[in-house]
Parts: structure tokens; sequence; C-alpha cells
């Protein structure tokens, strides 16, 4: 076990240092909002607790020229028209905006790259909150935030799943796993909001992208990783084939969904719940409550049927396993099938909380891998532990540091529990002789 996670260690480097500049990328959430006619750019202006925020001004550049300029109204909508399709530069000026309000990132007071297509609008959201004097106390900063922290738990533990399972049923580091996130977000994307889906109910949207995400896992093992294996491929060139598999679905996503950041139609505004201490909005909610339902289900389902049995049995011991009457390669299908459904559920979380982009699920592999060692790296219940510990310390650093800074906190807590508990936190203890 040492050594895998040594091996893993090395394998997650790798990966960050060739792939840094995704991380470095804004990734603003966007927010629908009402259609004025020809190619503009649109926001609406919002403080921590959803109120409206007016007066405050924006700027639009284009590689240094200016573009024009707006004022938020009393509704905190604003509007910059743009003389044609682009990338331009969206600024809000800091000075504007009103005592007790902030801008949450600072370094963000700038989208770079906010690409705007021909004859639509294009809309933008500045995260603001509390700023000094605002008299928000302590104690319901960290109860928004530890809120905050659950619903990221929880959407990592259920994003997270399939990667713990096929690593212990196979013994496979899945590098492309943050590309099965994405594809269900995609999915589920192209059938509620795109123009050229069906048009359906985000609840259904997502019901189909797990179905296809499901049939992706099981593409994944029956048309790439079986043969692989029978052709006896050692982990080190399977782990490579999973990097070159995630690059290709990466830049195919670009390709096709192009490398702007889009919301679900559905729940995009709304406007926070009074609930004493914190105020999250209905989705977050909603995502909590799925995400608790689906790690339920699938605890029981690991615990109480034959296949969760069976696939316990292949990850403790295969040879074991298969000299006692289990099909092995049946339950690796199923398991690469589960897993891609789970992956895909996890990334239709993911978009309804923030937003759709092609690159999503390759931003949450760090703190998915962080996820599943924390817990214990191929356990039944590490993901759901691992999960909800890295999203609780992550967005509770928010509190002193610049949440930028997150996926560093991740991994710094990744880093001490491989330290202090190698096996992770429900992980066993290996003798290596």
């Amino acid at each position: 076990m040492a050594r895998r996670l040594w091996f893993l260690a090395l394998a997650i480097a790798i990966v960050l240092v060739l792939n840094a500049p995704a991380f470095a990328q804004n990734d603003p959430s966007s927010t629908t909002l009402p259609a004025g006619g020809g190619s503009a750019i649109t926001g609406q202006l919002l403080d921590g607790d959803d109120n409206p925020v007016p007066d405050v001004e924006i700027l639009v550049e284009q590689d240094g020229p200016e573009i024009g300029r707006a004022i938020s109204g009393a509704d905190g909508f604003f509007r910059i028209a743009v003389p044609a399709a682009g990338t331009y530069q969206v600024t809000l000026i800091v000075d504007t905006l009103p005592d007790g309000v902030a801008l949450r990132d600072e370094s963000l007071a700038t989208l770079s790259r906010v690409r705007v297509r021909e004859g639509l609008e294009k809309p933008v959201r500045f995260l603001l909150g509390e700023g000094a004097g605002s008299g928000v106390s302590t104690i319901e900063q960290f109860a928004n935030l530890t809120s905050d922290g659950l619903r990221l738990g929880l959407i990592l533990s259920v994003a997270s799943i399939g990667l713990s399972l096929i690593f212990g049923v196979t013994g496979l580091t899945n590098f492309a796993h943050g590309e099965l996130v994405t594809f269900g977000a995609l999915v589920a994307y192209f059938a509620s909001t795109s123009a050229a889906g069906p048009g359906l109910p985000l609840i259904l949207a997502a019901l189909v992208a797990t179905a296809f995400g499901g049939a992706f896992g099981f593409a994944h093992e029956r048309l790439l990783f079986r043969p692989l294996r029978r052709r006896r491929s050692g982990n080190v060139a399977l782990i490579v084939v999973t990097i070159g598999l995630g690059l290709f679905l990466r830049n195919f996503y670009l390709l096709v969904f192009d490398g702007s950041p889009r919301p679900f139609d559905e729940y995009t505004v709304q406007r926070g719940l009074d609930l004493g201490l914190i105020s999250p909005r209905a989705k977050d909610l909603a995502i909590i409550a799925v995400a608790l339902a689906v790690l339920l289900a699938y605890g029981i389902a690991l615990r109480r049927t034959r296949l969760g049995t069976a696939m316990r049995a292949v990850a403790d011991d295969r040879d074991l396993a298969e000299s006692s009457g289990i099909d092995v390669e049946r339950v690796i299908l199923v398991t690469w099938s589960g897993g891609g459904a789970l992956a895909a559920l996890g990334g239709v979380l993911v978009g309804l909380s923030d937003t759709v982009q092609f690159d999503m699920g390759f931003g949450l592999l760090l703190p998915m891998f962080a996820a599943v060692i924390v817990g214990g790296l191929g356990t039944a219940y590490g993901p759901l532990v691992g999960g909800v510990l890295i999203g609780l310390v992550s967005q509770l650093s928010t509190y002193w540091l610049s949440p930028k800074y997150r996926i560093g906190v991740a991994l710094a807590v990744l880093i001490i529990a491989v330290l202090l508990r190698p096996q992770g936190i429900l992980g066993r203890r290996e003798r290596i002789t």
C-alpha cells in the first residue's frame, strides 16, 4: 500500500505540472438574464444575502481599448453592448462598491476571457460578499462556510465513488475520471438547456446523463481497458493510458462545447433562504439531499446485495474471489458502469452548483484524489468520509485565505493524512514483506 501511495503521489504531481495552466484559469459563475437583443455582456450584482447592489460601475475592454461602461441599476442588472462576437475583459470598478460589500476574491475583479457569440448576450457574475462593517457575525460566517463545505464535500463524495471502486476492484488509478464527471454535466446541459437538445426538465436530464455516464464507463472497460489487461499491460502503462485519454477527452469537449462556462437554465438565480445562522439557496439543499440519498443507496447496495458482496470480495482478493466462482470480469464491468454513472451524476451536481464547462472535471480531479486517499483508497465508505472532510476544510479555509487557494489546502490535508495514516481514515494496515 505504501508503494502504491508514493507512486500515486508522483503521478499526481506529474499531471499537475503538465496541466498547471488549466488550474489558473478564472472560473466565474454565470447567471441567466433577460435578453435585450444584439451581442452584449450582461449581469446582476447581488450581495452575500442575494440583495441587488446598485450604482456599481462595470467596464468592458478588448485587448486594451475600452468598449463600453455601465452602471448597475436598482435591481443590480447591467448590460453593455459589444460590437461583435469575440473575447472581452470585464472589470468591476471596486471603488464604486457600496460600504459593507466587497468582492469575495479581489483577484477576480477582472474577468479576462469573457467570450461573446454573435447576436447573443453573455451573462457574467461577480461573486460579492460582505465587506468590513457588514455586521455579519463570525458565527454566521462560519455556519455558512460549513454549509457550503458540506455541499462541496458531498458532491466530491458522489463524484469520487467510481474512482475509489475502480481502484479497489482493478488496482487502476484512473486519471481520466474527471472527464467522466464532465461528460455527465455536458449530457445534462445538452438534454435540458442546449437549443439543439430536447429541452427536458433538469431532473429528467440528470437521469439521462447518469444512464449515459454508465454507458460511457461500460465503453471504457469493454473497449479499452479489458483488451489492455488481456495483453498483460502493466499498471504503469495503464496509468499513462488514462492520462492520455483524459487529455484527449478534455480537448474533444473543448472542440464540441467551447470554452465558455454556461449555467443550466433551471434553478440558476435563487435567493438564499433564511434558516437562522445559514442562508443556503434552495438548490443547495436539493444537492445535499440528492447526494445523501445516493450515498445511502450506494452503501446499502454495497453491503446488502450479492453484487456488492462480489465487488468487495474482488477488491479484497481477486484470485480467491475467482476461485470461489465469482465472475470477476463481469464484476469489473459493472464497477466501471456504476462508477461512470455516479461520476456523471456528480458532474450534474457540480454544474447545478456552479456552471458547466469543458474542464470542470479536471478541476475537481485533485480534490477527488485527496478525498479517496484521505478516506481510504479502495474502501467502500472512504469517498464519503474523505470528501466531506476535504470539502469542509477547504471551504472553511476561505475565511482566512483567498478561495483560489482551496485546492492547495486540499492537497495539504492529503499530505498530512498520508504522513499520519498512509492507509487512510477507513483503510486497513497492510504488512509489507
